[in-house]
């Protein structure tokens, strides 16, 4: 009697994260197939030049250029190319041609993560993309299955590793920006162009992702609010530690009675949260859930081993169903909240000012925080130099339409001489 016949599985792209799941699939393959309940074999490799320098322990012959053969004649396909196109369109083939789908595409799942979830529907295919988000941490399957019978209510992540470690640097060693980033390019956590880190690209994608998972809506890369580090200063972070606080870059996704709210930037977390204690190029996601209360998700959130275990864990799923029939859950939209912009969302502030030391001064900024529905939590102020103070307002939760419009109220006071950072707090 025979067994099974053999899956067949071909990768798309072998950069670092591809070389590393080729070999796992070579030289693993017993205990993966027992796993997946039949041979896993490599159909081929993908890549644009076979005749590039690449790992010897991958066979030569499995490279090729023709990508839409290879994806012709797979059961799986694994796409690790990354970019929209031509990813874009040998993830539909595959889709077309009744192979299942994984993929690593973040920018892809963000940007046009619909139109592949149809065509998967559609044809009766997998698609999992778990990992997209941080990583080797499971993140996208206990949000998809796992939570699946809770309400999520919010989603804190630190989904960027080469932005927390520059901030952890920052933090622990004093440095300024510009210096800790160079140190990640040398450390190789960060690219030679590392400007979809800094600017917040990179997280806002993987904000959209965990948005749409969490509160079964459609949320796009285009619907996430982005800002990066690069306006982060050694100062700030100084005198983020000074009041309690750490910087880390945020992506937040969370549902209020209006919408949904997803959106990146730097803020202020409490000393004594999880999120805070992340360290060096690791990543965290929180959960605030209702019935299972505050989980968190840590772990390395880059890298060619930690990240292929997400793919390969996705491969063996998708092997699963194919040799035990059925087939993984699919997107889930059936809330379609709408999705809010970022005035709307709701935060703290916290406001560092350098304003003139006279009588009336702080009365005079309290004044246009009423006058704009802002209260203050906290205020310090330095003692006086040349004639000058630094005053640290902390800000009740408010909107963020009422925060952007009080501080720029209050820097058109006569006292307030320059308005030296506004960061949000959360957490």
């Amino acid at each position: 009697m025979t067994g099974p016949r053999p899956l067949r599985v071909a990768l798309l792209g072998c950069g670092v994260v591809g070389t590393q799941v080729a070999k796992t699939l070579l030289y693993d393959q017993e205990d993966l197939s027992a796993r997946v309940g039949a041979p896993l074999e490599i159909a081929g490799i993908a890549v644009r030049n076979v005749h590039a320098a690449r790992d010897v322990a991958i066979p030569r012959e499995l490279f090729t250029e023709d990508a839409e053969a290879l994806v012709d004649r797979s059961d799986v396909v694994v796409e690790l190319m990354g970019g929209l196109e031509p990813a874009r369109s040998l993830l539909l083939r595959a889709i077309e041609g009744g192979a299942a789908v994984v993929t690593a595409n973040k920018a892809l799942l963000a940007d046009d993560g619909p139109s592949l979830y149809e065509a998967a529907d559609a044809a009766g295919v997998d698609i999992h993309g778990e990992a997209a988000v941080a990583g080797a941490i499971p993140i996208v399957r206990p949000l998809r299955e796992s939570l699946a019978g809770d309400d999520i209510t919010r989603v804190l992540g630190i989904v960027n590793g080469t932005t927390n470690y520059v901030l952890d640097q920052m933090t622990t060693q004093g440095l300024e920006l510009e210096v800790a980033l160079k140190q990640a390019q040398e450390l190789g956590y960060a690219e030679a162009d590392p400007t979809a880190d800094v600017e917040g690209y990179d997280a806002a994608a993987k904000a959209a992702i965990l948005a749409s998972l969490a509160f079964h809506t459609r949320v796009r890369m285009k619907d996430v609010s982005c800002e990066g580090i690069s306006g982060v200063t050694a100062e700030d972070v100084e005198w983020a530690d000074r009041t309690g606080y750490c910087v880390k870059l945020l992506a937040i996704a969370e549902r209020t009675s209006e919408g949904v709210s997803a959106r990146v930037h730097p803020a202020l977390v409490p000393k004594d949260h999880p999120l805070a204690n992340v360290r060096g190029a690791f990543n965290a996601v929180f959960v605030e859930a209702d019935a299972a209360g505050p989980l968190m998700f840590y772990g390395q959130g880059a890298g060619g081993r930690p990240t292929s275990s997400a793919v390969l864990g996705d491969i063996v799923s998708a092997g699963r169903h194919r040799v035990l029939g059925g087939k993984g859950p699919q997107e889930s939209t059936y809330a379609a909240l709408p999705v809010l912009p970022q005035d709307a969302a709701v935060t703290r502030y916290q406001v560092r000012l350098e304003v003139a030391d006279r009588p009336g001064g702080l009365a005079e900024v309290a004044g246009v925080l009423g006058d704009h529905g802002v209260s203050i939590e906290t205020v310090s102020q330095t003692a006086a130099t040349s004639g000058s103070a630094t005053l640290v307002l902390t800000t009740h939760a408010a909107r963020e339409a009422s925060l952007a419009a009080t501080v720029a109220a209050v820097d058109g006071l006569e006292s307030v001489r320059r308005i030296m950072s506004v960061l949000r707090v959360e957490g």
